[in-house]
């Protein structure tokens, strides 16, 4: 299994315990060896990706009448011209 860098342990400060089967631990334990990662390094990332999966997914937010307004006037201003934009969209792709 992969090692993590002494920088990498020193920059975390927080422990997560966590009680699991043993079989989800095995299972756990052979998808990370896999990956050349440690349990915990495995872990962490896969749990961080369903972190950030989960807040992007939210579809739905409530606003006070003051962030509804300032949302519809963002909604309705018009984009503001962007040249280098404009240059990337107009360049052909490589593939094309």
């Amino acid at each position: 299994m992969a090692i993590a860098k002494k920088s990498d342990k020193a920059k975390r400060s927080e422990v997560v315990n966590i009680r699991v089967e043993t079989h989800q631990r095995d299972l756990i334990d052979a998808a990370a060896s896999l990956c050349g990662k440690t349990r915990s390094a495995f872990m962490l990332e896969a749990a961080t990706l369903a972190a950030e999966k989960a807040l992007l997914d939210r579809r739905l937010f409530v606003l006070n009448e003051e962030q509804w307004q300032a949302f519809n006037e963002a909604l309705d201003t018009p984009a503001k011209k962007n040249e280098k934009l404009a240059q990337l969209l107009a360049t052909k792709s490589p593939w094309e």
